[in-house]
């Protein structure tokens, strides 16, 4: 770094960020600090420095293998860092620990026999509350929401067809369970059941996927659904529904067909938006019928909600949105993406997907394919070869947004 680069960043001050020390703080107080913001976008701590801005310069002896100790013993996963020292005109010298945004989250303190899981609010390090810890544990792989009891529920709240329909008919498996206590231990092997204080309780995969009434005990799940007339929302919706009821559809195979017989959630989604996405030819063809104008690719629509429905966050207690309007199709999915996913690596079609059941039952119906490289595969081609623009994803702590133009 360049003298030039850290006076600029002196000059800012603290943020989100950036966190200026003394080279006394205690060995726990760094690693807080350098916890925090891991745990959040990563940043830069730089030792040195008061609070007020003005340089104090280090007086530590060996202040690089101090911190590299700090690092290995109080911090948990270890965190490597890039250390440099930038010596100034006037004699003084500031350490500058960088490090990026951690992958292995959540990071902790390991001090006095306690582990404490630190966040970053603006400038300032807080202990992360229980929904914020669930969070940093979802992100970093350790904490699969899709398996967790959902309060007041049992086997009563499931579609007993749908699932002799999935076990039968989808997974072609020849011993279907007959009685209560074979049903309720198949369910607990696939995960659609758990136990939890003493009860039997559906998972949140179990109740999404094949629940009759979801949203009564999970609100968060089902799909919010709208269409507007403008390019904005507007306080007369075209269409403003929540969509509530299991996630797939209830088939008839035979003799080789699939027929849908009871649509879930995804068929009763394209039935009620098929009017705001498309429109009927004003003349009649040769097979006198109407063709269908699509404004969007209808495999591109279908991919990007079944994603949304796949992918979600469980720890965020908002409904997964979906909106029309006259210049576009949005489908905004709760929660950020997960493990060390990125929009880039999303669109060159990597894998990591953050509910594996719920993905792999949605690939036994076939509503996703094998490779699960719908982004690279349908919706990006798709989209570009139908309206000519390319298809936009925004990805922040709190969502993952789909747009496509019309």
């Amino acid at each position: 770094m360049l003298k030039t680069e850290l006076l600029e960043i002196i000059a800012n001050g603290e943020n989100s960020g950036v966190e200026f020390k003394r080279d006394d703080i205690r060995p726990e107080q760094l690693a807080k600090e350098v916890v925090a913001m891991a745990n959040f976008e990563g940043g830069k701590l730089l030792l040195g420095i008061e609070d007020d801005g003005s340089i104090s310069g280090i007086q530590r002896e060996n202040v690089e293998e101090w911190v590299m100790n700090v690092m290995q013993d109080k911090i948990h996963p270890m965190i490597l860092p890039f250390y440099e020292e930038i010596k100034l005109d006037d004699g003084k010298s500031v350490a500058v620990i960088s490090f990026p945004k951690g992958i292995t989250k959540p990071y902790v303190v390991r001090d006095r026999g306690k582990e404490d899981i630190y966040i970053r609010v603006g400038s300032t390090s807080r202990l992360a509350t229980r929904e914020q810890q669930m969070r940093l544990f979802e992100l970093g792989g350790m904490l699969h929401t899709e398996v967790m009891p959902v309060p007041r529920t049992d086997i009563g709240c499931l579609d007993d067809v749908r699932l002799t329909n999935y076990i039968k008919d989808i997974l072609h498996d020849p011993e279907v369970p007959q009685t209560p206590q074979e049903w309720q231990d198949r369910l607990l092997g696939l995960s659609f059941l758990t136990e939890a204080a003493g009860n039997i309780c559906c998972t949140i995969a179990g109740l999404v996927l094949f629940g009759k009434n979801p949203r009564r005990f999970l609100k968060q799940s089902g799909l919010r659904v709208m269409a507007f007339n403008d390019v904005d929302k507007e306080y007369q919706a075209a269409l403003d529904e929540i969509m509530d009821g299991p996630m797939v559809g209830r088939w008839d195979i035979g003799n080789g067909d699939k027929r849908l017989v009871d649509g879930g959630i995804i068929e009763r989604f394209m039935v009620a938006m098929k009017p705001f996405i498309s429109q009927e030819a004003g003349e009649i063809d040769e097979g006198l019928r109407r063709v269908t104008q699509w404004f969007y690719p209808l495999e591109a629509v279908r991919e990007a909600v079944i994603n949304a429905l796949a992918h979600r966050d469980w720890t965020r207690f908002v409904e997964i949105e979906v909106a029309s309007y006259s210049d576009r199709f949005e489908v905004t999915s709760p929660g950020a993406l997960p493990n060390s996913m990125t929009v880039e690596k999303m669109k060159a079609g990597q894998r990591s997907p953050r509910n594996t059941i719920i993905m792999e039952v949605l690939r036994d119906y076939g509503y996703v394919d094998y490779r699960g490289m719908g982004v690279r595969t349908k919706i990006v081609p798709l989209t570009k070869a139908l309206t000519g623009k390319d298809p936009e994803f925004f990805a922040s702590d709190d969502y993952l947004k789909t747009i496509l133009r019309r």
